[in-house]
């Protein structure tokens, strides 16, 4: 009985879904009234079934202890005969020429799976599609960084190596730097590889083109380099924010010309990049002038975002250093919960981010250390509160560097993955 409830339980439910537009505000089928307030105009809702036809259907199956649903059978599959006249029916090739099991191949017929030819005659050998030698990746698991892809691992966090290929790129030593990045990316346990921060944002770059190039040009080493492995990168795209207010738009614009939605976009829908992170950072100073809060900026972004379809390239995340504060996180447990639900439910709930990834310490340029626990890894309400969200700690992921550890780095890692499924450890 509990596999039958199942079954039409879900059978129900996948009767319940996004359809085509209503036509009309009385169309009978209509479900916009169960959307929130704030979902876009585009956005519309139908009942596939309405909740009184799926009670039926439910019926239909579960009564009588299940009867219908156990004199179920398999549909027959159509036959044809192939001597009816008027039938035709493919020639099955003769295999009396295909000679017998252990005969030679006929003339011309080599495909080439014979054993592969190994240097200096020997019968072994193995060919690794990544262009890394096993020394090479070897030698970084015995590195500091390595040492802590083990030991987020062994946590049970999902692992990302942080880094910023930038520089390499600029000074020509690109393969270089990633036969290092590569190395530990080869890891066991490594997903992937955020190769890019701040795009646009900071001042590395002087030209949309000069970053397009950057982007396309590391992407292909590192997929030639550790194929398998997921491409990352971080930025902000300011002009999300403004919504549908053009001189906001237009003010945004001229102020980041590199940080174009449609190229980043472009990035996704090539293939460049699995991931990409969208800074928060900005949201509650930037629009200030036109009266557009940090609540309202952010729903604006994730609006834009879904409008373009960013998720179904690649997997869209919010990145956030709100909780982190000098010493440690100073909010209380109330503070800490209207936080979360301002940038870590708002963003998973808008369906368009998809992972939240929060700062838990950083280092600002007067030295100050800024954490969310406190001194030695200290709890605090902000922890508790973020250590109890348990059904989306998968989505949610931090921050770390192994060279800077609050106590030391297994129990720094083990700490974190309290809260967070995933980490982005940092790599030189």
């Amino acid at each position: 009985m509990r596999f039958r409830k199942i079954f039409v339980i879900g059978l129900a439910l996948s009767l319940l879904g996004i359809g085509v537009p209503a036509w009309s505000d009385n169309d009978p089928r209509s479900c916009n009234d169960l959307m929130s307030s704030d979902t876009p105009a585009y956005v519309v809702c139908r009942w596939m079934a309405t909740p009184e036809e799926a009670a039926d259907i439910a019926r239909f199956w579960l009564d009588n202890d299940g009867e219908n649903m156990r004199n179920t059978v398999p549909v027959d599959s159509p036959s044809i005969d192939c001597t009816e006249p008027g039938n035709t029916c493919p020639e099955v090739p003769d295999d009396s020429t295909s000679g017998n099991v252990g005969d030679p191949d006929p003339a011309g017929d080599d495909d080439g799976g014979g054993p592969p030819e190994c240097e200096g005659g020997t019968k072994d050998c193995y060919v690794d599609p990544s262009e890394l030698s096993a020394a090479e990746v070897k030698t970084a698991a015995e590195t500091a960084e390595g040492q802590a892809v083990k030991a987020a691992t062994e946590a049970g966090l999902r692992v990302w190596i942080d880094t910023d290929l930038a520089d390499d790129w600029k000074a020509g030593k690109l393969a270089e730097a990633v036969k290092r990045v590569g190395a530990l990316a080869m890891q066991q346990g490594v997903v992937g590889i955020r190769f890019g921060s701040q795009l646009g944002y900071n001042q590395t770059f002087t030209s949309a083109d000069e970053i397009d190039k950057f982007v396309t040009e590391s992407a292909a080493a590192l997929r030639d380099a550790v194929p398998g492995r997921k491409l990352a990168v971080h930025t902000v795209v300011p002009v999300l924010g403004c919504g549908a207010n053009e001189a906001c738009r237009t003010e945004i614009g001229k102020k980041y010309p590199l940080l174009d939605p449609e190229r980043v976009g472009a990035w996704l829908s090539k293939g460049l990049v699995d991931q990409l992170s969208l800074d928060n950072g900005h949201l509650a100073t930037e629009y200030a002038a036109w009266k557009i809060d940090a609540v309202t900026a952010q729903r604006n972004q994730w609006i834009q975002v879904r409008a373009r379809a960013w998720d179904a390239y690649a997997t869209i995340g919010a990145e956030d250093a709100v909780f982190a504060a000098p010493g440690s996180s100073q909010l209380t447990a109330e503070q800490a919960l209207k936080t979360i639900t301002e940038r870590v439910a708002t963003p998973l709930q808008s369906d368009a981010a998809e992972t939240v990834t929060l700062w838990t310490r950083w280092q600002d340029s007067k030295g100050a250390v800024n954490r969310v626990l406190g001194e030695k890894l200290a709890g605090n309400p902000t922890w508790e509160q973020l250590a109890r969200l348990s059904e989306v700690k998968p989505r949610l992921a931090t921050l770390y560097n192994p060279a800077t550890p609050e106590v030391d780095v297994a129990t720094d890692l083990k700490k974190y993955a309290e809260a967070f499924g995933q980490v982005y450890l940092a790599a030189a």
